[in-house]
């Protein structure tokens, strides 16, 4: 059985949709970022980053004590290497799959959600955030859209790297994207919403709400990242 502590957002999803798509026992432990679960104590433990998702897989490979892995994309890794699924063996392959990970990880993550932040978020309109994101967003809309050119998924056969990065593409109408602009993201994007276990995953947790950029007074405290969070 595996743990995950989990909040439906984009980066949560990944998680979710990779477990259903390999077919592994979990369990859901909600972590309210609203109300600062991010910052308790028990959950520093496992995601000393005080972000989720993290997971404890009580029954690792080999045996022995569980195992807890903080930050989605080694959470992916881990997966992937502990089921033999959705990861190519070979050198050639694996690697492609890592960089297209690292990719969404170092890139399609961050700036879309910086764009989301300072769109949605943002106690102020910053017109030089805004437009700065918003390029990087579409930058990287085009960086994805050029990869899929003449590919069903984006690193061979369907594997971690879409997982990964199919649940950030799903912000697209909120971020005022024309998936039109990019008809190859558009295809696979489209594509892959028949898969019923991704569905499945992106409707784990769907009961504890969705990323709506409103925040009340107290989850918007929790957004601000806090200096030393093993003292809040």
């Amino acid at each position: 059985m595996i743990d995950v502590h989990y909040w439906p957002t984009p980066n949560g999803w990944k998680i979710t949709i990779a477990l259903e798509e390999m077919g592994l026992d979990y369990r859901i432990v909600p972590v309210n970022i609203h109300r600062g679960g991010q910052f308790e104590t028990e959950f520093l433990a496992i995601s000393p980053n005080n972000r989720m998702p993290a997971i404890v897989d009580h029954d690792p490979p080999g045996g022995g004590d569980p195992i807890s892995v903080f930050e989605s994309g080694a959470i992916l890794v881990y997966l992937a290497e502990k089921t033999g699924q959705f990861m190519p063996s070979d050198l050639r392959g694996r690697t492609k799959v890592l960089e297209w990970v690292m990719w969404q990880m170092g890139g399609l993550g961050p700036m879309l959600g910086q764009a989301g932040h300072f769109r949605f978020y943002a106690p102020e309109q910053i017109a030089y955030a805004r437009q700065r994101y918003d390029n990087e967003m579409h930058r990287l809309y085009g960086v994805l859209d050029r990869r899929l050119e003449e590919r069903e998924f984006i690193a061979g056969e369907y594997s971690i790297a879409d997982m990964a990065c199919w649940p950030w593409v799903i912000t697209y109408k909120r971020q005022e994207v024309r998936l039109d602009e990019f008809p190859n993201v558009k295809r696979w994007y489209k594509g892959l919403q028949s898969r019923p276990a991704l569905r499945r995953g992106y409707d784990v947790g769907r009961e504890l709400g969705r990323p709506s950029g409103e925040w009340d007074e107290e989850g918007r405290k929790h957004l601000m990242a806090h200096p030393n969070p093993a003292q809040q």
